[in-house]
């Protein structure tokens, strides 16, 4: 009869390796996207060297959604197919607050701002992408779009952000990016082959997972 003691073990580790999971935590990222010469060009910067997340890279301003923008004031809220995709995998309060969190990271990280109370209006939704379970630190980030005729100010921030500005799109493909940050940018450029009619009637979205690739929900 075969031993089963190694299916025992490989069982309970795989099921200590679950307990052991960080939860990930909600967050927002927001793609403020532009044109120039026809080609889009969207808003990054650089991670610092002391950040324990993702440093020394290059990412869209965001970060984790916090209990206060759950609540938020906001002068508009999420257009109905923005709300309608989010709400797939949140609940009316956290799709509010993915949306605030987005505009707020947006103003702090960057100095620009979607308005005071924020303008939710003009935001879509892109994609969703969930760290691995093995990592330490783990977020279920929402990546989010805004065209950058709906935000004002000046490029500047709290600082949280290097070499801060609009990069081209091959520009971008082209340098050292986390698989993540390349994996949305090639979501982006499938999705602005949409016409308006084809991304206002879609119905499922894209998630991320390192270890299935993109899964639609």
């Amino acid at each position: 009869m075969p031993d089963a003691a190694p299916e025992s073990a490989a069982a309970e580790s795989a099921a200590a390796a679950r307990a052991r999971a960080v939860r990930a935590r909600h967050a927002a990222s927001l793609l403020v996207l532009r044109f120039h010469a026809g080609e889009p060009e969207m808003l990054m910067g650089m991670r610092g060297s002391r950040h324990r997340f993702m440093p020394n890279r290059l990412v869209f301003p965001g970060g984790a959604v916090d209990k206060a923008d759950l609540k938020a004031p906001c002068a508009s809220g999420l257009a109905p197919h923005t709300e309608r995709l989010l709400r797939k995998n949140a609940p009316p309060a956290l799709a509010h607050g993915i949306g605030a969190a987005a505009a707020r990271e947006l103003l702090e990280e960057t100095g620009l701002s979607l308005g005071s109370p924020a303008h939710l209006e003009g935001l879509e939704f892109l994609c969703r992408a969930v760290t691995p379970p093995t990592n330490p630190i783990r977020f279920n980030a929402r990546f989010l779009v805004v065209s950058a005729e709906r935000v004002s100010g000046t490029i500047g921030g709290d600082g949280e952000l290097d070499n801060l500005r609009y990069y081209p799109m091959e520009e971008a493909m082209a340098l050292d990016l986390a698989i993540p940050t390349r994996r949305v940018l090639e979501r982006l450029r499938t999705w602005l082959t949409l016409s308006e009619e084809e991304r206002l009637a879609q119905t499922q979205t894209a998630v991320l997972k390192r270890d299935r690739g993109w899964v639609m929900e």
